[in-house]
């Protein structure tokens, strides 16, 4: 990720701003969705075309982090899978629920795939038996997913945004 293009992202989104803006904190987080490149450019896509407007990911990559939960507020400044910045997102709702309790509304607004809960569940199933490895766990009917709403902040969203398909984030 280059710093200097990501500072001047987040200068470019605070001109944007009128003054004393509630948006104008310094604090936020820069990452790419998904596990490679390739999936980053997918969702990252999706996501700046308005389409995607919901992430998961399993709790137990949060615990194995020591890291907390994103909350409602946060500010992400959403990057391609070259580290790029492509967008800045705001956090409007997270809750934890059972991978096997994710509802179609839910699927519908991560975009991805044909929008199904069957489509969610194969990608997303296919997504978690790629990364839980990595962190000694299995994926799990039950195990417990961080699912989060999100809107568009920076850029506006194109009149000519395109539907695409991702597997999983």
């Amino acid at each position: 990720m280059t710093a200097d293009a990501i500072a001047q992202f987040w200068q470019a989104y605070l001109a944007t701003l009128p003054p004393g803006a509630p948006h104008r904190q310094t604090h936020y987080v820069a990452e790419a969705f998904g596990d490679n490149p390739a999936l980053a450019d997918e969702l990252g896509a999706l996501i700046r075309q308005g389409i995607k407007t919901a992430t998961c990911s399993a709790l137990w990559e949060w615990e194995a982090e020591g890291a907390p939960i994103p909350q409602p507020g946060l500010i992400t400044i959403v990057l391609d899978g070259a580290g790029q910045p492509l967008c800045i997102i705001e956090t409007t709702a997270v809750t934890v629920c059972a991978y096997n309790e994710v509802d179609a509304a839910f699927a519908a607004a991560e975009g991805e795939g044909d929008r199904s809960l069957a489509s969610w569940r194969e990608a997303h199933w296919r997504y978690f038996s790629r990364v839980l490895p990595r962190i000694g766990r299995t994926p799990a009917e039950d195990m417990p997913l961080v699912c989060e709403h999100f809107r568009l902040r920076y850029p506006p969203v194109s009149a000519a945004s395109v539907q695409g398909g991702a597997d999983a984030d």
